[in-house]
């Protein structure tokens, strides 16, 4: 009798729950039973509580801060190993860490790629991203890595909206070849937003290259953690004659103070996906889900088929 290759599990960490959930019910599956164990001092043991033998198992975790996130990650997947699972894939909406990604001045880590170490050496044999803030970290990596684009969502999105004199802005140098590569699919203007920071989230100085006056904008950007960039850039482009400033961030990290910063902006709404959970009862946040995205690539991966549709950009 020819060996049957068995249908791939799936689970999740603590804080995708309710993604993983989304995400196995678009699968056609049902999320395996994960028991975390925990100690008064914090400590905790995550324990899957059905067989993986043999299997392919996915677990669905983004590691945004705090560490715990991480660190459940790691020991999931050392776990599976441990359980002899027989291929472990991460799948990791949002990859925390990645603004570390090269040495920007002395005597400072490379958090992204000791982050593509600890993935391989705890047992992730397969890594599924979306949109991380460098290209380039899918270097950092000896084992494949699947990294989808949130446009495949937000370009539909946008289209529906039917926005005359469209143009689409980038909040930083950084972001221009994203901004340029949804400008090419909606066939708009581009403007660039040049910024220097004072420090880690602080903006001291903005300037605006390009002409908005009497277009809807739309910035995009990977992520939003402060919206300190996206609210003063709304600003300016309403200053400067803009009709509306849209923003859509694939990462809605939306640390301190942002969801007011957000509510009380120039802008007319941030749309996000929800690789991160995400505040839902906000009037300015359209949040669109990931999960029927990565739903079909977990299908083509464990089927062996070709996943390059989902690459729009």
């Amino acid at each position: 009798m020819p060996y049957q290759v068995p249908e791939p599990k799936i689970f999740a960490c603590t804080q995708s729950t309710a993604l993983g959930e989304k995400i196995a019910a678009s699968y056609g599956a049902d999320l395996g039973k994960v028991l975390f164990s925990r100690y008064s001092d914090g400590e905790f043991q995550p324990s899957f509580e059905e067989s993986i033998r043999g299997t392919r198992i996915f677990i669905i975790g983004s590691t945004n801060p705090s560490s715990e996130n991480l660190m459940e990650m790691l020991l999931m997947l050392d776990a599976a190993k441990r359980a002899s699972a027989r291929h472990i894939t991460a799948v990791m909406p949002y990859f925390g860490w990645a603004r570390q990604d090269r040495k920007d001045k002395p005597r400072v880590p490379i958090a992204a790629k000791l982050i593509a170490k600890m993935l391989e050496t705890a047992g992730a044999t397969r890594i599924i991203t979306m949109d991380l803030h460098a290209d380039q970290i899918q270097g950092f990596f000896e084992k494949p890595v699947d990294h989808l684009f949130a446009s495949t969502l937000f370009l539909p999105y946008l289209k529906e909206l039917e926005l005359d004199n469209l143009c689409i802005a980038s909040p930083d140098m950084g972001g221009s070849k994203r901004a340029y590569a949804y400008s090419k699919a909606l066939e708009s203007d581009v403007v660039i937003c040049y910024k220097q920071r004072a420090k880690a989230n602080v903006i001291s100085h903005m300037e605006l290259i390009g002409e908005v006056k009497g277009k809807n904008v739309v910035l995009v950007d990977d992520m939003v953690d402060t919206a300190g960039t996206l609210t003063r850039a709304a600003d300016l482009m309403i200053e400067r004659g803009a009709l509306s400033v849209r923003a859509i961030t694939t990462h809605g990290l939306l640390s301190g103070n942002a969801y007011e910063k957000i509510e009380k902006s120039k802008l007319t709404e941030l749309i996000v996906t929800d690789s991160i959970p995400v505040e839902q009862d906000k009037k300015k946040i359209k949040v669109l889900s990931c999960a029927d995205l990565f739903a079909d690539v977990m299908q083509r991966v464990h089927h062996n088929t070709s996943i390059s549709s989902k690459f729009l950009m």
